[in-house]
């Protein structure tokens, strides 16, 4: 009986989460309440507010499971390119970039962001969680498996540029997604092999 009731709840959490990923990416987030997001999910709101007790933690969880489709991509871009890490960094971030642009809830957020609505923007941009902090947790675990030449310090602060860097080109682009990425492998080789790689 428990497993069931863990079951239903886990696809209530994705109708809930399905229906948020819709409005956001056709309304925004600013203006969007609870009530429009159980209409969207075919639910009460009391049931809404009894799972999710809040907006912020509904715009938490859908970053969240967002974020994890982007890791996987990511991580098959890293594995297509594991011995080299500038080409491995050129991937995963080109991948990212062109990833959202072309995700609906990544627009929606930045569009509303440049009308001056910025709740969700902050998950991507100013809390370490969870973008910040799954992220850099993910990379830091793959580099010391793939590149374990690189110091620990030097590491620690390649994956919290590309992290950091990749962040900023969704939110403001100054290139396409690929010459960002480029230049973004290229800092973050940098960083990783201070002297070159021997």
């Amino acid at each position: 009986m428990t497993r069931f009731r863990e079951s239903v709840r886990s696809l209530l959490r994705e109708q809930v989460l399905d229906g948020a990923h819709r409005l956001v990416a056709a309304e925004g987030w600013g203006g969007l309440r609870m009530t429009s997001i159980a209409r969207a999910a075919g639910i009460s709101r009391q049931t809404l507010y009894n799972e999710f007790g809040s907006k912020e933690a509904i715009g938490k969880a859908l970053v969240q499971r967002e974020l994890e489709g982007f890791l996987l991509g990511i991580q098959r871009e890293l594995d297509a390119h594991r011995g080299d890490l500038e080409a491995a960094a050129a991937a995963g971030v080109g991948y990212t970039l062109q990833q959202a642009l072309d995700n609906p809830l990544v627009k929606g957020v930045l569009l509303a962001a440049r009308g001056g609505e910025d709740d969700l923007l902050a998950y991507l941009t100013t809390r370490p969680e969870p973008v910040f902090g799954t992220a850099m947790t993910m990379l830091d675990a793959y580099a010391v498996e793939a590149w374990p030449d690189v110091d620990e310090e030097s590491r620690a602060l390649a994956v919290e540029t590309i992290v950091r860097l990749t962040v900023s080109h969704i939110v403001q682009p100054v290139a396409s997604p690929d010459e960002s990425a480029r230049r973004i492998a290229r800092v973050t080789a940098r960083i990783a092999y201070p002297g070159g790689r021997a």
